[in-house]
Parts: C-alpha cells; sequence; structure tokens
C-alpha cells in the first residue's frame, strides 16, 4: 500500500521524465490535429489493442509507415498480403492476417463515411461511438486512441481510462481522472503525456518502482 506522505507532485514530475512519452511519440508519430498523423494513431491504437507486446505493436505500426500506409487511402489500395509483410517485420505474426484484413475494412469505411479524414469523425459529436464501429476498433482501441488523441482534441480531456488509473494505484496518486489532470495543470498534451506513462507503470511494475526510487520514495 502506497504512503500518503508521499508527493503526487514530485511522484508525477518524476513519472513524467523518465516515462512520459506517448504511445505515438514511441511509434514515431508527430501527432497534430491532421488527417495522416490522426489515421496512423488510429492504427497504432489498433495495433495495441491486441494482446500483444506494447513494442511489437509500436515497431509493427512503424512498418506499415515505412511501407507508405499513412492514410486510408494508401492502406485500402495496399494489398492484403503487403500488409501482412509490413506487420510481419514488426513482428507482429500471430494476428498479421486478421489484422491486415480489418486494416484494409476499415481503412474502406473511413474513405466511405468521412472522406478518409477522422476530424470529419471528430465533428460528428460522439467520436467513441463512431470509433467502435470501424472493424478490429473495440473498446480498448477507443481507449487508446482517445487517451492519446486528447493532445489535439482537448474536449476530450481528461482522459486517464482505467488501465492508466491501475498505474496511478501503484504509484499511490490520486485515482480520479480530475485529480490527476490537475496535477499537470489541466494541460491536454501533458495529460496524454501523464495516461501513457501511468499505462506503462500499470503495465511494468519495473516503471512503477523506477519512478518511486528517484523522486527518493522507495518501497
Amino acid at each position: 500500500m502506497a504512503e500518503t506522505s508521499r508527493s503526487p507532485e514530485r511522484l508525477v514530475r518524476t513519472l513524467l521524465d523518465r516515462h512520459g512519452r506517448t504511445y505515438a511519440g514511441q511509434a514515431g508519430i508527430t501527432l497534430r490535429d491532421t488527417p495522416s498523423p490522426l489515421y496512423r494513431l488510429l492504427v497504432l491504437s489498433h495495433l495495441l489493442s491486441a494482446r500483444i507486446r506494447a513494442d511489437i505493436a509500436v515497431g509493427s505500426a512503424r512498418e506499415l509507415s515505412r511501407a507508405g500506409m499513412r492514410t486510408p487511402r494508401r492502406m485500402a489500395d495496399a494489398s492484403w498480403q503487403e500488409r501482412v509483410d509490413a506487420l510481419g517485420r514488426g513482428g507482429y505474426r500471430r494476428y498479421d492476417e486478421k489484422t491486415a484484413t480489418q486494416l484494409g475494412e476499415a481503412a474502406g469505411l473511413l474513405l466511405e463515411e468521412y472522406r478518409g479524414d477522422l476530424r470529419r469523425l471528430r465533428a460528428d459529436g460522439s467520436p467513441e461511438t463512431r470509433l467502435r464501429e470501424l472493424p478490429g476498433i473495440g473498446p480498448t482501441g477507443t481507449g487508446i486512441f482517445l487517451r492519446e488523441v486528447q493532445a489535439v482534441w482537448p474536449e476530450l480531456e481528461p482522459r486517464i481510462d482505467g488501465k492508466a488509473l491501475q498505474g496511478a494505484r501503484r504509484l499511490g496518486l490520486p485515482e480520479s481522472a480530475g485529480a490527476l489532470a490537475r496535477l499537470v495543470r489541466e494541460d491536454p498534451a501533458e495529460v496524454a503525456r501523464l495516461a501513457a506513462a501511468l499505462v506503462r507503470a500499470a503495465l511494468d511494475a519495473s516503471v512503477a518502482d523506477d519512478v518511486l526510487d528517484a523522486a527518493g520514495e522507495g518501497r
């Protein structure tokens, strides 16, 4: 059990300094409110939602981008085998065939419904519902996308989901999205970084131990 004497501000600053990279940033995506980065984040969220290591999902997203599949049009125009091959180069082999199919289907739906531009989905006013209509983007993938995109879609902030709150619990931080957001002055970009770092702490106990030790508040 975390000690109540721990300083949340110091813990959060240490967490951000040491582990505060978004998953988009890790995948080489410079997130902006423009079509290609938003789509690449959606693909990354799709890959991260499977029961597979995050580093494999990130590497596979990079491979899809390197192969030119950075927009729904390019994804839809790529062959199924090209998508499978890119996923395989990233190590995403367990789900590669199914995921290659879903990526093609989702790209087609985005082109049909939103002209390939996720900003149109945002303008719809119910992005969470619309995202879940896309093949392969279930509740987990939707949550990942919204958690990261809040950096450029600030109306979503604070988006700190259950997995991130598990990390907060492990560090002895407040288990409320609002309270955590206040620790970074409700800056949407910082909230996105904090949420990603908390997810890492939830997934890997060594991250939490590293932060606690570095903040001088080890167990």
